[in-house]
Order: C-alpha cells, then structure tokens, then sequence
C-alpha cells in the first residue's frame, strides 16, 4: 500500500480506554461497550437489536447485555455511536437510550443514505432526510468526550456514504471499513458504495499510529478460526490481505469489484435499511403499528 496521507485529526495515545466486546452469532456483529479510564463515562458503538425474519420478532438478548454490564459496573452511558448505516442488523440503539439516556451519534453522510433509501422504500414526503432522527451528526474529524478521553469521527466513505471510524484514546473502531487482517475489507457495492473511496478511506486509516489498537464490527472466522475483533494499525498495514504490504488502488478496486459482483444480499439488508436510517426506530403505518415494507427488483 502506498504512503498514506496524515490523519490530521488529535491522536492522544496516552488514553487507554476499557473495551468490552459484545458478539452477536445471528449478524457475526460485534458492538463494544468502551469505558473512559479516567472516569465512570462511557460509550456503546454498534449495539445489536436480534430479528427474527421469517416470524417479524424483535428480541434483546445482546442489547440488554451491554445494559446490564454497563448497570452492573456503575457506568454513565454518554454516547451511542453507530459507524454507519447497517445492513446486516437492525440497531439496538434507542431501545438502549430508552434505558440509560445517551446521545445517538451518526456520521452527516446519512442524509445522502436516508434520500436513497428513502425512494427505494416509497417512503413519502413523512420521512424526514436530514438525519433528524438522530442526536449527532458527526463530520470528518469532528472531536467529542467520553468522560475525560478525547475522540474524533473520521469520515471513511466507501462501503457507504455515512461511514465514520471512531478513535478514542488508543482505540479505533473500524465499522465496516476494516476487517481482521485476514478477512479483508467490506463491499462496496450497496447504493452509494465504491471501492475506489473505500482504498482511500482505509489507507487514511492506515495512516494512524501503529500500535493504536483497532476493533471491528464484522468477524466471520475465515479459515474455521476461532471469531476476533481486536488487532492493530501495525498488523493491518503489514497483513490484512486485501489492502496490506504492497496493494495498489486499481488492484483493490478490481479485487473488491469482482468479489461484491459474487456475493449474496445480507438477509436482513431490507428489514435492518429500514430501521438503521432512522436511527433504531421501527417504521409505522398510518394507524401506528411497526410494519416494514419489501420492495421488489429494486436492490
């Protein structure tokens, strides 16, 4: 990979926060409970609402998790941060707000998710496209508290446009831009996708120090290894088999481009679009009930 250039937002190293991983086996999702080391502050990135689709069930199991790690450990929920708009699982983030208070936090690409979205689900003049539904819109290098420790929102477009990988302290947290080292890098073939984006935002990434740790969203055990989430800039740059060592932007946009033209849809892309990019929040019909709609031939 080539010389990256400087992430040019406040990196302080010396901030060493707690991060408690939660797995969900239904989405391979792994969401985090990060804890500032200086204080009883901390912040939710990616919390899991669990969906049965064939029975349209919601449950809780790894939401009610972080609640009652964070209860259990007299912890004060600041932050509630999703990296982008998911498509493989719903977001258990205001059934979480709704528990411990907290603001709900997204990157401003999700105007341009929610006006894509929003015409492929026929959703009417109703469905506000200015990320209202959420506390925060976070732009590129936007910097925020969680307790003591320093953060800032990077924004890493590519996967989609509201992608944003959140450091905090000594930690990243990678959404979908990254993938453990060997698992690659995410598609790039959803509506506002692009690979060429994606091989700039990662190589900005790639630029933050080399020991800074990074966490990510999505494990899928290649290779029948044991799941993980925890690596570092270090590892990704040397080993991370589509952009590490010496991966050139048009190999990577050939390599991500042949591979997304083979994959299958997430099973849940249509249920999790529709809740994701308003912030959790289950749609209604007119008399109020949560009902989702399908649309057809159009993804």
């Amino acid at each position: 990979m080539p010389s990256a250039p400087l992430c040019d937002a406040p990196v302080d190293m010396t901030q060493k926060p707690d991060v408690k991983a939660f797995f969900d086996p239904q989405s391979n999702t792994i969401g985090y409970v990060v804890k500032d080391p200086a204080s009883t502050a901390c912040a939710v990135i990616d919390a899991v609402m669990q969906f049965d689709y064939a029975a349209g069930r919601l449950s809780y199991e790894c939401a009610d998790e972080m609640i009652a790690f964070i209860e259990s450990n007299g912890l004060s929920l600041e932050w509630i941060i999703e990296t982008h708009v998911h498509a493989d699982h719903l977001s258990g983030a205001p059934y979480i707000q709704q528990r411990l208070g907290g603001k709900i936090g997204i990157g401003a690409g999700i105007m341009q998710v929610q006006d894509t979205f929003g015409k492929i689900f026929n959703e009417g003049t109703e469905f506000q496209r200015d990320g209202s539904q959420f506390d925060q819109l976070f732009q590129d290098n936007d910097t925020y508290q969680v307790g003591e420790m320093n953060c800032f929102a990077m924004h890493t477009p590519g996967h989609t446009p509201a992608c944003m990988v959140h450091v905090m302290g000594d930690a990243a947290f990678a959404g979908d831009t990254l993938f453990m080292p060997d698992g690659g890098s995410a598609r790039a073939d959803f509506p506002g996708g692009d690979a060429g984006q994606l091989y700039d935002s990662i190589t900005r990434v790639l630029s933050l120090p080399e020991d800074m740790r990074l966490f990510v969203c999505h494990d899928y055990g290649p290779g029948g290894r044991a799941i993980a989430w925890e690596t570092t800039i270090g590892a990704q740059q040397e080993a991370n088999i589509h952009v590490g060592a010496n991966a050139t932007r048009e190999d990577f946009v050939q390599m991500r481009e042949t591979r997304d033209a083979q994959l299958a849809m997430p099973k849940l892309i249509i249920p999790s679009l529709q809740v994701n990019m308003r912030a959790g929040e289950i749609p209604r019909d007119p008399s109020g009930a949560m009902m989702m709609k399908l649309p057809v031939n159009k993804l």
